[in-house]
């Protein structure tokens, strides 16, 4: 065969001598082995050809276990004199022939019992991995010598899968037809880093202060790594196609792991390392995943215990750490590698397949199809098992392709990284950054105070959850300092508040849900009030601006914008930074679609909405009950169709046709509803945006027949620093109740205020906390549709340890109310009022402040020659 000579070259180039041994025809493939002498340290002797006598081939299994003398039919087995010591199998990377997915065993002629074997768990010879990138070894022992023997099997075309395969564009110089790929179209995530390299070559890519070692790369050197680390990965034996699992936090290891993982055709299996034991270990089971890449020895180790009994791991790779710090009892039958290591084995292959392609000895190479699974996200969840979203190349690159009219960022700008790279948000926000030539730094939440003033991002992707601290943080800090600078810097950003509101007027920005126009005159009459309140407060949201909010700012270290997702921005968090001057960009989406559905767009964000649809993208509305399509202005079940919409969930077709329809929509579970278009009045710059209420499922359905957001009454009580969290309860009920985690220090320090207590006695008792809370609840939720009756005051804080929330920070419903068997609180009728806000409602607050600015905007004044310093009201 013309393969066989180039083969027996290369061997023979590397020490030890080979030997090629003939063998017969099995039933599906012809295979060869190839034998090397691998002396041990007591070896005096030359090798013997007895040893290589009579060798036949037999198909079994894909990766046998077995014990002592069990038999296997038709299997050929070595004498006692030479015992089998250990065994791996795969379908091979062979060089010109695509291998079958059968397995073989190598063994001696006249015999039939197996005295033992176990996957090998030991580096192949630096000799032989040169020539085979991942190959079937069998290692005996004979004497004073020790023997490796290389299986490859090739035959029947329809048993074939291809030896790998490759990003089109990434790994362009390995294929023979890379002239066809001159578009530089790219048709797999990996590719983006080809055309990346191009353009910002020399640029910063990444830093990574906090791991050991800190880190910088070019994009140049991303690159590098990326191609080293994948091919790393074939050498030790990942296949196209395969899943492997990457548990682990943010850090540039980790993507150098999800791109390399994906440059091979195989598919990620991404979760984080603060999910219970029991999670990942169902994860990587229901995957069925074959590999497992980890954060550190410490995660490791704590997932060993439950992993490794109920999981097959053919290898393991250490992101950080040094593998000493594994526990050796649970890894003394995986094969073992660091980072490093499989950068290093990568390298080495990669230069010997350079060196072969350049002499025009191309590989048996097909390259990833658009529509192939890029990775499997598991949802987070707010109620049962994570279900397995498969995520293509397509609907990924769909997102990278279409981010830049939401974020436009430029060659330069600094994009701050703190959310998990499993979490979709920061997955594609990360992949899109970088096709731009920015440079993102990683954080985390004990250094991003530090880090927002040290980096002074363009740029950060957060959850609502983390705005809400920062506006926890300002707040806390305004009321705890004097009475006057607590009074100043209150009423300036109480009228830039409303100054914001009359803005929205002129400018066509107030959300409405009727869909028919004011009269032209009332439209005339709305725009110039807007503009006549606006002009007057303007200059004290000026003088607030150059006081107070740029300190803010410059604290917060947010210089061009902040993107939200994830879960529902509250909207006095969104009013708040509208306020000081800070960009918020709330977007929309699931992990099942990529995840961006919809965004603000920069230059028109509309309070209360998600923006837009992305291009490409269609939203429809329809009846919670009938499925029928709605018009804009009314209120249902939110259904997105596009090229970002997931393939499926891996291995539930049932839940896959539940959520999506035969025309490709897919049913988001959320309520919602499109703003109608207006041409003219305060409403003309919304249409077609998109307004969230919250999730289907979480509705409340009272005895009374009333159905209630939760979401609503929820958002408005978390504004109170009283209360840590809160789940409105009530099905089935006459009346609603609600689960409140106090902020006990701050129900204390009120309690205080109040003279609840004395200032020597700190013990407050249960039914003064309880009147407390149930007045400040009543207070944030007096404008609201519904309002709360009875409270239970829940003591243990909800956590993602606990299981109380998920990854992302938010409240597992079901999970609590069933924790606290909520039915048993007294629910009692309540009293709803009609609730529908269109904008016109402010105009008597901004007369009443004009009128107060009057009065105390001297006194700002004045107060403003001593107002320095304004860098300790953050944080």
């Amino acid at each position: 065969m013309p393969h066989l000579a180039y083969i027996c070259r290369r061997l023979c180039s590397h020490p030890p001598v080979p030997w090629l041994v003939s063998s017969p025809t099995c039933p599906v493939a012809v295979s060869m082995a190839f034998a090397v002498r691998r002396p041990t340290p007591s070896s005096k002797h030359k090798i013997s050809d007895k040893w290589l006598n009579k060798l036949s081939l037999t198909k079994f299994s894909p990766e046998p276990r077995f014990n002592n003398r069990q038999t296997m039919p038709g299997a050929l087995c070595p004498s006692e004199h030479s015992r089998i010591r250990s065994l791996a199998v795969a379908p091979h990377l062979f060089p010109y022939h695509p291998p079958t997915r059968s397995y073989f065993l190598l063994g001696f002629w006249g015999h039939s019992t197996c005295q033992s074997a176990s996957i090998l768990r030991r580096p192949f010879p630096s000799s032989v991995k040169r020539v085979f990138p991942c190959s079937s070894l069998l290692e005996f022992s004979s004497g004073s010598h020790a023997w490796l023997l290389i299986i490859a099997g090739f035959g029947d075309p329809e048993l074939s899968l291809p030896w790998r395969k490759c990003s089109p564009l990434l790994d362009a110089e390995l294929l023979s037809n890379a002239s066809a790929l001159s578009s530089n179209e790219w048709r797999a995530v990996p590719d983006i880093w080809k055309s990346a390299t191009e353009k910002y070559g020399h640029r910063t890519a990444l830093v990574d202060l906090y791991h050991d070692p800190p880190t910088e790369l070019t994009y140049r050197q991303l690159e590098e790594h990326i191609l080293d680390f994948s091919e790393g990965l074939r050498v030790v034996g990942l296949l196209p196609e395969e899943k492997i699992a990457l548990f682990a936090e943010n850090s540039c290891r980790w993507l150098v792991a999800d791109q390399g993982t994906m440059a091979t055709g195989a598919i990620n299996v991404v979760r984080g390392t603060r999910a219970s034991n029991d999670e990942l270990v169902k994860i990587y089971n229901h995957s069925d995943s074959i590999a497992l890449v980890v954060d550190n020895p410490e995660f490791f180790n704590r997932l060993a215990e439950s992993l490794i009994a109920r999981a097959n791991i053919r290898f393991l790779v250490l992101l950080w750490g040094d593998k000493l710090f594994l526990n050796s009892e649970y890894t003394k039958d995986i094969l073992l590698y660091d980072f490093k290591e499989i950068i290093e084995l990568g390298r080495e292959s990669r230069l010997s397949l350079l060196s072969s392609s350049q002499k025009g000895e191309f590989h048996a190479i097909e390259t990833i199809e658009p529509d192939d699974i890029a990775t499997l996200m598991y949802t987070s969840g707010t109620s049962g098992m994570p279900k397995g979203v498969m995520l293509s190349h397509r609907n990924l690159l769909h997102q990278i392709k279409n981010l830049l009219e939401i974020v436009p960022m430029v060659a330069g700008d600094r994009f701050l990284s703190i959310l998990p790279s499993w979490h979709a948000y920061e997955r594609a926000a990360e992949y899109f950054t970088f096709t731009h030539g920015v440079e993102q730094v990683y954080t985390n939440v004990a250094k991003l105070k530090d880090d927002l003033k040290r980096f002074q991002p363009q740029y950060i992707v957060l959850v609502p959850l983390v705005y809400e601290t920062l506006y926890s943080s300002i707040h806390k800090q305004i009321s705890s300092s004097s009475a006057a600078r607590k009074f100043v810097a209150l009423s300036l950003i109480r009228i830039s508040l409303l100054y914001m509101e009359a803005k929205r007027i002129y400018e066509g920005k107030v959300l409405t849900k009727k869909k028919n126009q004011d009269p032209p005159i009332v439209a005339l009459l709305c725009n110039l009030w807007g503009r006549v309140v606006a002009a007057i407060l303007w200059p004290f949201h000026i003088l607030g601006m150059k006081l107070v909010y740029c300190k803010m700012r410059s604290a917060i270290g947010i210089s061009k914008a902040g993107i939200s997702g994830g879960g529902s921005l509250p909207l006095h968090i969104d009013k708040f930074f509208e306020a000081i001057g800070l960009k918020l960009q709330n977007g929309y989406g699931l992990t099942e679609t990529s995840p961006v559905v919809a965004c603000r767009r920069p230059d028109n964000i509309v309070l209360g909405t998600v923006g837009h649809p992305l291009n490409f993208t269609e939203i429809m509305i329809v009846d919670l009950e009938t499925g029928r399509p709605l018009p804009d202005g009314s209120k249902g079940i939110v259904k997105v169709r596009g090229p970002q919409v997931m393939n499926g969930y891996y291995k539930n077709e049932s839940s896959t046709g539940e959520a999506i329809d035969e025309d490709g929509w897919f049913n988001s579970g959320d309520i919602g509803w499109i703003v109608p278009k207006h041409s003219t009045g305060m409403s003309r710059r919304c249409g077609g945006m998109l307004v969230l209420e919250g999730r289907a499922k979480d509705t409340i359905v009272l005895s009374t027949g009333e159905n209630v957001e939760p979401s609503e009454l929820e958002e408005a009580v978390m504004r109170s620093n009283l209360i840590q969290h809160i789940v409105v309860v009530g099905q089935d009920q006459r009346r609603l109740g609600a689960l409140i985690v106090p902020n006990r220090d701050e129900l204390l320090l009120a309690a205080k205020n109040r003279l609840l207590i004395n200032d020597e006695n700190s013990e407050l008792s249960k039914d003064k906390m309880v009147n407390l809370l149930h007045d400040e609840v009543r207070n944030w939720t007096k404008d609201c549709s519904f309002h709360i009756g009875p409270i239970m005051i829940v003591d243990e804080p909800f956590t993602v340890k606990n299981g109380l929330m998920t990854p992302t920070m938010k409240v597992r419903r079901d999970k609590v109310i069933d924790l606290y068997k909520i039915i048993a609180l007294d629910m009692r009728k309540v009293a709803s009022v009609n609730y529908f806000r269109t904008g016109h409602g402010m105009v008597d607050g901004v007369s009443k402040m004009v009128v107060a600015c009057f009065i105390y905007v001297p006194v700002i004044i004045w107060l403003s020659s001593n107002f320095e310093n304004l860098d300790s009201y953050f944080i």
